[in-house]
């Protein structure tokens, strides 16, 4: 029997884990591999808390955070010091999902080394190299060398062919984002302690629509934060709705929500929630509002419509599918579209009920059998 191959796994952020955690475990239980994980933790406390709900202990942890970290910074340190794993290591396949700067870093120092890359979550594109930044260009680096591309969608697979990447190094194998939400979900059923502590704002917010708000998009700090706070504190002038916000850490962010919105008596400023609990804010709101590009992805598994605070998405499937909708940061749009939901219910429902494009929440082993040189059943 040949020897197992060597994948080393690399991550930094919250996204990243979630994203990653369903082809960890995939490949640990797998006797063709011999998993390793390396994180840098450019994310820190969020990241452990993926890791500790997932059960992944990081064989490798760089910590990278530093407060005020400047993208170059930290990009120059991630390269180098996963370059030293890699040099330890010496792995079979080295594993990036998404667009961080952790990816980037990652994705090079292999390349460096001639160690083949797996992109997982490959092909998503919006257009705009500043929306999201510096995310668009992150993903375009490493499209331009992965050896094998795995596109959650046939729109993300066309994507790639139109950069001329070689068609039999793409396929496309649904996003893990779904496994992931489909393993957090089964744990919570069996565990309903893990997802408890939304209780007393469930509470609060009883015979309330509840409207779940995440932002954290650098290309929205300034002027486009202020007009989310500003639309959120118009929206909840109504009786009928409670918003709860998980607030990122970053003080871009922080800042502007507290001085707009922390007086107010429905609107719930928490701080992040781990991963069991933002699984059960996406299953108790009535919709969601976001910057974001995984609750793009999760909340259409759950029949949740999502309004996309941003000018462009790379995840432009969602919008196609009619699961989201791209509203910008324009105070007055965010209001109109989110209004039009909570009035008008044939909306809503057509929104709730269209089919989510992302997965079938069998992406991990469709990407663990590619690693391993097998087609499998892809979508």
């Amino acid at each position: 029997m040949a020897a197992p191959l060597k994948i080393l796994t690399v991550f930094g952020t919250r996204p990243e884990a979630i994203k990653l955690f369903p082809l960890i475990h995939a490949l640990d239980a797998d006797p063709r591999f011999d998993s390793r994980v390396c994180i840098s933790a450019q994310h820190r406390e969020m990241l452990d808390q993926v890791l500790s709900i997932a059960d992944v202990a990081p064989d490798h942890d760089l910590d990278l955070m530093t407060p005020g970290q400047s993208l170059d910074a930290l990009t120059a340190r991630a390269l180098v010091e996963i370059g030293k794993v890699l040099d330890d290591e010496r792995p079979d396949w080295v594993v990036v999902q998404g667009d961080t700067t952790t990816v980037m870093a990652g994705a090079i120092a292999a390349y460096y080394r001639r160690i083949p890359v797996c992109h997982v979550e490959a092909g998503l594109r919006s257009g705009d190299i500043y929306q999201p930044w510096p995310e668009e260009v992150n993903r375009r680096v490493v499209g331009s060398f992965a050896a094998l591309h795995c596109a959650p969608t046939p729109t993300a697979r066309e994507a790639l062919l139109r950069e001329n990447v070689a068609a039999d190094s793409v396929h496309v194998t649904g996003n893990t984002v779904i496994d992931a939400l489909h393993w957090v979900t089964r744990r919570i059923e069996q565990d309903p302690q893990l997802a408890s502590g939304l209780g007393d704002i469930e509470k609060r917010f009883a015979g309330r629509r509840i409207i779940g708000v995440t932002s954290h998009r650098r290309e929205n700090f300034g002027e486009g934060m202020s007009a989310i706070a500003n639309a959120v504190r118009r929206i909840v002038s109504r009786d009928d709705v409670g918003v709860i916000f998980p607030v990122h850490l970053n003080p871009n962010v922080r800042s502007v929500m507290q001085a707009a919105l922390g007086d107010l008596d429905n609107v719930a400023l928490i701080e992040p929630l781990d991963y069991p609990h933002f699984a059960r804010l996406l299953d108790i709101c009535h919709l969601m509002l976001t910057d974001s590009g995984g609750v793009q992805e999760e909340a259409p598994a759950l029949g949740k419509p999502v309004l996309v605070m941003r000018e462009t998405t790379e995840r432009p499937e969602g919008v196609a599918a009619g699961t989201a909708r791209l509203v910008g940061t324009e105070s007055d749009a965010i209001v109109r579209e989110c209004m039009r939901l909570l009035d008008d219910e044939a909306a809503y429902a057509d929104m709730a009920r269209a089919h989510n494009p992302f997965g079938d929440g069998a992406s991990a082993g469709r990407i663990a059998d590619l690693l391993a040189g097998e087609r499998g059943a892809l979508l």
